[in-house]
């Protein structure tokens, strides 16, 4: 996966932000928007974005647009890199795909040891009854 050429392709935008900041958050667009294009994303091949559809369909618009945005520190260039490395995760996340899982048997070793356990509690249960003549 090449990092530079997926980050090539992200749009930032500056946003005012809301929170801590006093008067300064009236003045300085610290919040950033990053938006990126699934559809005319050139660094994935079609099956990759087929997959991060699948995967990310929550966090996707309907005109395939991913949108996060980072408003978490009072520096702009803080939270670009913030909400770049959180894109990234992410992407690398679902682009992830899981190891299948090989069907085996039980052992025969383990299925004794179970009717055997089976048995003795059973045994057991059976001498706390009340002897019948």
């Amino acid at each position: 996966m090449g990092t530079e050429k997926i980050i090539a392709e992200l749009n930032f935008k500056a946003v005012r932000s809301s929170g801590a900041g006093g008067q300064n958050v009236n003045k300085v667009s610290s919040k950033v928007v990053l938006t990126f294009d699934l559809n005319a994303s050139q660094a994935f091949n079609e099956e990759e974005k087929a997959l991060l559809a699948i995967k990310l369909a929550t966090k996707l618009t309907s005109e395939n647009l991913l949108i996060l945005n980072c408003d978490e520190d009072r520096s702009q260039l803080k939270n670009k890199t913030i909400v770049t490395k959180r894109f990234l995760i992410l992407i690398e996340r679902a682009l992830l795909v899981p190891k299948k899982r090989k069907v085996t048997k039980v052992p025969r070793s383990v299925i004794e040891k179970r009717i055997k356990s089976k048995r003795n509690l059973s045994e057991i249960k059976q001498n706390r009854r009340k002897p019948h003549f």
